[in-house]
């Protein structure tokens, strides 16, 4: 899980988790918006809308905001027209990145994302170069700090619904699922009075890079420059960081 979580939490150490959320909602509202034009507004039928959604109210995004991309999705007025692209490379260190993007100008993202590549010691690979590293998971994260419930009662909680794996870090719990089970353990452990800082259908890496010395800037700064482009929903990596190099970045 390193590469995705140690990118959440160096964002929420730097302090850019509030920076970024107000491009944040403007994504969230985009791929909520194509989930409800694509498979129809309503969530009970429309798995993909439900994921979108579920990661939105993780995220803290208001209802408003959910409801006005859905009904801008099935209004009569035309509205761009977003395809969904993968794109694939490495970064810094040899560490392989996976981009998720919805474009109504194909040409332009890839540009962009060529230059970005480069701009930051990477390169941009061909369709397939890095995506067998990964395998699609649900994620759900719990603050420890936003629960009084023991570990044991989560994790038998978590099993019982059909998890595949938890884990325990000072901060959080973190439960992976397939895919298919994700919603059904969601569910369980709301009905438990849990919420989570995360919820989504993710790509997590099936093992990491440990990144050191100017790597770890050069990684960073690429992440960063990728999640801000405007183009791009997620971006995955499978670079870990130890928390001595983390602590000659942030001196």
């Amino acid at each position: 899980m390193a590469g995705h979580s140690k990118w959440k939490n160096i964002q929420h150490r730097k302090g850019r988790q509030d920076a970024l959320r107000g491009k944040l909602f403007a994504k969230l509202a985009r791929e909520i918006f194509v989930a409800a034009r694509e498979g129809g507004p309503d969530p009970n039928n429309n798995q993909r809308l439900r994921l979108a959604i579920a990661k939105a109210r993780s995220q803290n995004m208001p209802n408003d905001n959910i409801e006005r991309a859905i009904k801008k999705a099935t209004g009569e007025s035309g509205g761009n027209n977003y395809e969904h692209i993968v794109y694939e490379g490495y970064g810094p260190g040899g560490v392989a990145v996976m981009v998720e993007a919805l474009s109504d100008n194909r040409n332009r993202t890839a540009a962009d994302m060529r230059h970005i590549f480069s701009k930051r010691g990477g390169n941009l690979g061909e369709s397939g170069c890095v995506a067998w590293m990964f395998d699609r998971k649900g994620l759900l994260v719990i603050d420890r700090s936003q629960t009084d419930k023991d570990e044991e009662d989560i994790l038998a909680v978590a099993l019982e619904a059909g998890a595949e794996d938890f884990q325990t870090t000072d901060q959080t719990y973190e439960i992976t699922t397939d895919p298919e089970s994700f919603e059904e353990v969601k569910n369980a452990l709301e009905a438990e009075g849990l919420s989570f800082t995360t919820a989504e259908v993710t790509m997590v890496p099936q093992n990491t890079v440990q990144l050191s010395g100017e790597d770890v800037p050069k990684m960073l700064a690429l992440m960063e420059a990728l999640e801000d482009h405007d183009d791009v929903q997620n971006v995955y990596a499978n670079f870990d960081i130890s928390e001595e190099e983390m602590e000659k970045y942030n001196g």
